[in-house]
């Protein structure tokens, strides 16, 4: 039985052919140390006790289908968060929840395209945005996003990749991979381009809670309160919840021409019945009171400590360097070409598995034109990213291609 036509043009490198291996080498006997997921509970990174102790309270009202949307109470957190963020204008209705930020990415986008459009994703980006394009039958144009510039988007190259077939533009601030937070000024061009041609806009912000050193994220819908924006988020990442797969979208900027759009997403949310409903009463707990995010991104907190140990340490490799993430939990090194000369970076990473059993992402999984670029995941403690980033300093001391 052969697959459909249409998965030829769809990749998901960061879960593709390099786990396949080991998960093969673990079939085997072989330990692996993985460094290639932003998934914070295999390294002590617990869900919040409050969050945990409200879905096991509601689990006996949790046993039937909810509003397709979600319930009410989560809905009514998740508009209340834009608000104090100054998208004062969303509200529960404009808010739809979802299994995770994954389900909503591909249902807002089956609702908008049709064969041949054309959607504006960063490069790198978060390969599953441009692998749901192209599941949805659309074709992700990249925009360059300078690692010169500390990975913001070259606004002129965004610009000119806009065509008569573009529907919309993707951002993703804190960015995944490169951990970029934009500036208000880089949100503002953006938003510029999006009015100027009539696009909407997704803003992926699933690590709005976690900035570094005085880095600030703006919330882009309460910088473009006259376009369309679909603004996503979740619990996986700022509360630890990855497992829940709780996650939202709120819509703002939308006006009775847009009705139609809107119409399709409710279609959608109503084919798939309603998101989980367990997980849907950890929203109003998690958005609510004390955020225990805060404790782990501030001086002292392990985010930052153990962001800048391991950026410390893999830049102390030869021909390694790697801006200094300001939001995010990854970084997202270059091997300089001069020292190490390398021309298929999956070959490389899957290399390195095989050799010191170290499971890292490759850049060009995530839609960069060179093989050059490495991604660690650093929510490990200190004593295991010290030994991770020794493995890969072995590793390059003696490897050619």
């Amino acid at each position: 039985m052969r697959q459909a036509q249409r998965l030829r043009s769809v990749r998901y490198d960061i879960r593709g052919p390099v786990l396949r291996r080991a998960q093969e080498l673990e079939a085997a006997g072989h330990r692996i140390l993985k460094l290639n997921l932003g998934n914070p509970a295999p390294w002590g990174l617990a869900t919040p006790e409050p969050i945990v102790a409200d879905v096991v309270h509601n689990l006996i009202d949790a046993q039937g289908y909810s509003d397709a949307r979600g319930i009410y109470s989560a809905r009514v957190a998740v508009a209340q968060h834009y608000q104090t963020r100054g998208a004062i204008s969303v509200q529960p209705d404009d808010v739809l929840l979802g299994n995770g930020v994954s389900e909503l990415i591909v249902m807002v986008l089956q609702a908008l395209l049709d064969s041949g459009d054309e959607v504006l994703v960063p490069s790198p980006d978060y390969p599953l945005w441009t692998g749901a394009v192209n599941l949805c039958g659309g074709r992700a144009v990249h925009y360059r996003c300078e690692e010169s510039a500390d990975w913001a988007p070259d606004l002129e190259h965004l610009a000119a990749g806009v065509t008569e077939r573009t529907r919309a533009l993707v951002v993703i601030n804190p960015n995944n991979p490169t951990g970029a937070v934009y500036s208000k000024e880089t949100l503002l061009g953006m938003i510029e381009v999006a009015r100027r041609h009539g696009l909407m806009i997704f803003a992926d912000e699933i690590y709005d809670k976690i900035v570094y050193e005085g880095a600030v994220h703006h919330t882009l819908a309460s910088l473009a309160p006259d376009v369309p924006v679909v603004s996503m988020g979740g619990l996986s990442k700022t509360h630890r919840a990855a497992g829940f797969r709780s996650g939202w979208l709120a819509t703002s900027g939308f006006t009775g021409v847009d009705s139609d759009y809107l119409d399709g997403l409710q279609l959608l949310a109503n084919m798939r019945l309603c998101p989980n409903v367990p997980a849907q009463h950890a929203i109003q707990t998690a958005l609510g009171g004390y955020q225990s995010i805060e404790e782990l991104i501030r001086p002292g907190g392990r985010l930052l400590e153990q962001r800048d140990h391991a950026w410390r340490q893999l830049v102390s490799i030869p021909g390694v360097d790697c801006v200094k993430p300001a939001g995010a939990l990854y970084l997202f090194a270059r091997l300089d070409p001069a020292v190490h000369k390398i021309h298929d970076d999956e070959r490389l990473v899957i290399d390195l598995l095989e050799q010191q059993h170290l499971l890292i992402s490759h850049g060009t999984g995530f839609n960069i034109d060179t093989p050059d670029h490495l991604r660690l995941v650093f929510l490990a403690p200190t004593d295991v990213l010290d030994d991770a980033i020794g493995r890969i300093r072995t590793f390059l001391s003696t490897y050619r291609q």
